[in-house]
């Protein structure tokens, strides 16, 4: 063990992964790699391809410097001279940046959940009204503004995005696990329900015309290879120079450079970026001026601090472990109807908590300081204190005529789904509004 794999246990333990993978570089070097899973269905290691998303327009960013290095477009070009698009004044370098003023999302469905449309569609859907702000006024990131990048790319090379990123990017940089669907060996996506610890399946969608803002599979061995290119260059990819080009703030974005985001972490400036897709996150950094890199992917929608893994790994090393850190995991099978009805949000007067169902208990937090108050276990047909104010007392459901649980009471102590419920029998009523 090392100080690498506490922190990567830390990591799993806090967010709540069902997997999480990570590996770090030293002056280019890989020194590390491992993976923590509570999968209970499937098999998943550091080898093993995860979601990568946004960190696909890091791909997507170097496509288009490619093209600025050739003299096949320039930096200040609106992208509707390559694209018909009803952003058409929108800049290539703002679209790099995110400050070119473009909404979030593409208009439509959801469509990090969905299969995909074609690049027609995307347009026809997209006709410029969803501005949210004017060129320049400030950052403002844009999933839909790299999609509108991808289909420049793909049209001035004459071949499909995913072409071009296997023909003029993997392929020179021997990244031969990054994928545009999964491969057979992959972790899958999940989220974690927040009161029943339970998992659940995320899609794993074919975005098409978006493909360019999220798309790719990846493992970190591969990411590697991708953030130490960051750092150096590649003689058949992008020259050092415009990746130090990349890697500069773009002003009026604090912390975006042209494709990349910049991240000051302990007096180090690292540049890379995070992702995120249904049932995935990931995070990719490297410092330019020593070669130092993390990776770390994880099958979960929310959890994984992204922006600061880096931190946490750079700051480790190959011995002093800490110790044992205990894994979270999820609920195995299904949550009993009885647990399911209290799971949630209560209130005790107006102060919020937090019921979980965890390790065969019901756990109860404030939600103000998310601190562990009281457990309770099953016992007849309540649940039986065995730890805080109510050690020993029994958690009563109380139900309303149609059989659903109204209220909570424990040693006259009320608990209502909302502040004061008036349905409830709360002494003195409900509380007067100031």
């Amino acid at each position: 063990m090392t100080s690498y794999d506490d922190a990567l246990a830390s990591l799993q333990a806090a967010g709540r992964l069902p997997s999480v993978s990570a590996a770090v570089a030293r002056g280019g070097t890989p020194v590390w790699q491992g993976c923590v899973s509570v999968l209970p269905d499937r098999e998943v290691t550091s080898a093993s391809s995860y979601r990568i998303g946004s960190i696909t327009k890091t791909l997507t960013a170097v496509l288009v410097m490619q093209l600025r290095d050739e003299g096949r477009l320039a930096l200040d070009d609106p992208i509707g001279r390559f694209v018909p698009t009803g952003y058409a004044d929108a800049t290539v370098h703002d679209l790099l940046a995110h400050t070119a003023g473009l909404q979030s999302e593409p208009a439509g469905a959801w469509w990090e959940r969905v299969d995909g449309g074609t690049v027609d569609e995307l347009l026809a859907a997209n006709d410029g009204s969803g501005r949210v702000a004017a060129a320049g006024e400030g950052y403002h990131y844009s999933n839909l503004g790299f999609a509108l990048l991808g289909e420049a790319v793909a049209r001035l090379r004459g071949a499909s995005w995913w072409e071009v990123v296997q023909q003029r990017l993997l392929a020179p940089l021997g990244m031969g696990a990054t994928s545009y669907h999964p491969p057979a060996d992959h972790a899958p996506g999940r989220s974690v329900d927040h009161f029943a610890h339970t998992l659940w399946a995320e899609p794993h969608s074919d975005t098409r015309a978006m493909a360019p803002a999220g798309q790719l599979w990846s493992t970190v061995g591969d990411l590697l290879r991708w953030a130490d290119f960051l750092a150096t260059g590649h003689p058949d990819v992008l020259a050092p120079a415009t990746l130090a080009e990349m890697a500069e703030r773009a002003t009026p974005a604090e912390a975006y450079g042209l494709g990349l985001r910049v991240l000051s972490v302990d007096g180090r400036t690292l540049v890379g970026h995070t992702g995120s897709m249904p049932g995935f996150m990931a995070s990719l950094f490297v410092d330019r001026s020593t070669r130092d890199a993390v990776v770390a992917l994880t099958d979960a929608t929310t959890g994984l601090r992204a922006d600061q893994v880096p931190g946490r790994f750079l700051a480790a090393g190959p011995g002093n472990p800490s110790g044992p850190v205990a894994l979270w995991r999820p609920s195995p099978g299904a949550v009993p109807d009885r647990v399911a009805e209290v799971l949630g949000v209560w209130y005790w007067g107006n102060t919020g908590f937090g019921i979980e169902w965890r390790d065969g208990e019901l756990q109860v937090h404030d939600l103000r300081t998310g601190e562990l108050e009281e457990r309770f276990r099953p016992e007849g047909d309540g649940f039986l204190g065995t730890d805080g104010y109510h050690r020993g007392e029994t958690l009563h459901l109380r139900r309303r005529a149609d059989g659903t649980v109204g209220h909570l009471e424990c040693a006259t102590f009320i608990w209502t789904r909302t502040p004061y419920d008036p349905q409830a029998p709360i002494p003195g009523g409900p509380a007067p509004r100031a």
